[in-house]
């Protein structure tokens, strides 16, 4: 049983189109009208318990009277000891005004998961993770979002307080520019899953983008977890030499994906699972916004980390995050599954492959790896269609650059993302050059598995590899650049990894 220090019981359980949520009495501030005349606080606490298997939401109403200038919400609630491998308590919160709480976040003000013990949000400024604007009266919803549960149950304080007084003025918001001088059609390098203190970062936007240019990158793209309020914040940090672009990583109980690259101020909604058969909408809303669908670390051990939504709304894979694991290459296998799939099934279309640093806090290395993409220009439209069309290769630092071609008897090429439209029978020349991987091996992988993989590279860290197939032997081939490994046939860590050139005509 939920209650709160008034005594208020649970009020309905419901399952609104999304995940389930329980929405508890609601708070309300009597003396609404006294305050607001003396310019003074009032402030409610509600205390509770949810027992293990409560819904993923708890919902609670706040009625809002006139007059309010700021909202501020604390909260705070148990950790009891558990056994190992037990997940303990873990709550998350955010807020939505009197919009309501619909899917689709025409209400959402923020969120800041497990991250803050407490938030304002008011006319002229918010906390970060949350967005400012007019307080209007009416039913705002603090939301409780319970992660995991111990078996004790998870007991929580709220404390809301409310001040009233003349409201500030909400700043209008200005965002980076969508497209940078850049050096035209290049190979560009960039980081696409990056999180700041608008979310579980420890890195402001200012201090992310001179690590990002001190990485040797030229684009980054924002994804702090389920909001969008870091979007104005980038605009004085774009130049020239780094495009910023604005997206969320879309945190679910079912898996993470990054909004890629949407326009500025979209808020992508997080409240479902993969059984309540809302993920095509909202893939469909990501792009409406203008950017990419990318699933991350699919294959990560944390609670709701794993990927269980499917690949065919997906425009990418993030196949490589953060220092190279065993949960990158089950990801990388995984992948590479897709791609015989698509050779079976003879479809033009496949799942190209990313690497993002998932940075949040020192030592986490911002360009740690990298998304090297081949794009016309510097500018939003065009390194996401370089990263759709699998133009790119993924590089575990600025030191690390290599090229990747096939050519045929003709002078027929093609390069990383292409596709070399010859007979089945015609031999094929597959050329590896690389720098910057130092006594690193080189693998080539085909749909038929790992067919050649080279002597290591010499110190200096340059060398090429060529190798000649027939599309009858290898539908595609992609190329692995590995660290030296002492456990035999076990392959190292990644330096690099490309996504394929298709051989042979379709």
């Amino acid at each position: 049983m939920c209650k709160d220090d008034h005594g208020i019981g649970r009020r309905a359980l419901l399952v609104t189109g999304a995940a389930a949520a329980l929405t508890l009495g609601t708070v309300s501030f009597p003396d609404g009208p006294a305050a607001a005349a003396a310019g003074g606080t009032e402030t409610r606490t509600v205390r509770g318990t949810l027992p293990p298997g409560a819904p993923d939401f708890v919902h609670l109403p706040v009625d809002v009277p006139p007059g309010v200038r700021e909202i501020k919400v604390a909260y705070t609630y148990d950790r009891p000891s558990v056994p190992a491998g037990t997940p303990g308590n873990a709550l998350d919160i955010g807020i939505f005004d009197e919009r309501g709480t619909g899917l689709g976040g025409r209400g959402f003000r923020g969120w800041s998961g497990g991250a803050r013990p407490e938030f304002f949000v008011r006319a002229d400024d918010a906390t970060p993770g949350y967005i400012p604007g007019p307080v209007r009266a009416g039913t705002w919803h603090i939301v409780l979002g319970p992660y995991t549960v111990a078996p004790q149950g998870l007991s929580y304080q709220v404390t809301i307080t409310l001040t009233y007084g003349e409201p500030g003025r909400t700043p209008e918001p200005v965002y980076p520019p969508s497209r940078v001088k850049g050096r035209g059609r290049a190979w560009y390098r960039g980081d696409c899953h990056i999180h700041s203190w608008y979310s579980d970062g420890r890195r402001t936007p200012a201090q992310i983008a001179e690590q990002a240019r001190a990485a040797g990158l030229d684009f980054i793209n924002s994804s702090d977890h389920n909001t969008h309020a870091s979007h104005p914040h980038w605009a004085g940090l774009a130049g020239d030499d780094l495009l910023i672009m604005l997206g969320e990583e879309v945190t679910t109980r079912n898996g993470h994906l990054v909004a890629l690259g949407t326009d500025p101020g979209t808020f992508v909604d997080w409240r479902y699972r993969a059984r309540d058969n809302r993920f095509g909408h909202i893939a469909e809303e990501i792009r409406r916004a203008g950017g990419l669908v990318v699933p991350a670390h699919p294959h990560a051990g944390c609670i709701g980390c794993a990927w269980k939504f499917g690949f065919a709304e997906a425009d990418a894979v993030e196949v490589w995050n953060g220092p190279y694991t065993p949960d990158d290459e089950v990801a990388l296998a995984e992948w590479d599954n897709t791609l015989v799939a698509s050779v079976r099934e003879g479809r033009a279309r496949w799942l190209p492959a990313m690497g993002n640093s998932d940075a949040h806090r020192a030592p986490d290395a911002i360009g740690s790896p990298q998304t090297v993409v081949l794009a016309d220009e510097l500018s939003r439209r065009a390194v996401q269609e370089g990263i759709r069309a699998g133009r790119s290769y993924i590089a575990e630092s600025k030191n690390v650059s290599l090229t990747f071609t096939a050519t045929g008897g003709r002078g027929e090429h093609a390069g990383i993302g292409g596709r070399l439209p010859v007979d089945p029978d015609t031999p094929v020349t597959v050329r590896v050059a690389a720098r910057g991987v130092p006594r690193c091996t080189v693998r080539l992988v085909t749909d038929q598995g790992v067919l050649l993989t080279s002597r290591p590279l010499p110190v200096s860290g340059e060398g090429t590899m060529e190798w000649t197939t027939t599309p009858s032997h290898a539908a595609y081939v992609r190329a692995e650049l590995r660290h030296e490994t002492a456990a035999g046939p076990v392959p190292g860590a990644a330096a690099a990894l490309t996504n394929p050139i298709f051989l042979g005509r379709r």
